[in-house]
């Protein structure tokens, strides 16, 4: 093995490691906002509830999770926000 080829291994195996990493400290946050945004997707199709679906509302829930949807359908069933 040349030089240039142990400094790509090296460097391929940092960034496979990194990578492990930042899914490792993401999955938590990943599954809250799959949660959330199942618990929002299941309100409308079971309850017939519309909320209209903006970037806040999906940042509510994506860092949220389920209490961020319970707040949106909240807000959207008293009219204060989020209605379509």
């Amino acid at each position: 093995m040349t030089g240039l080829e142990i400094l790509v291994l090296i460097a391929v195996l940092v960034g496979v490691l990194v990578a492990a990493v930042l899914v490792r400290a993401l999955a938590p946050f990943i599954v809250n906002a799959v949660a959330g945004l199942v618990v929002l997707f299941l309100s409308h199709v079971v309850f017939g509830l519309s909320i209209a679906v903006t970037p806040v509302v999906l940042v509510i829930v994506g860092l949220g999770g389920i209490l961020g949807a319970a707040a949106v359908i909240l807000f959207a069933l008293f009219g204060v926000a989020f209605v379509p």
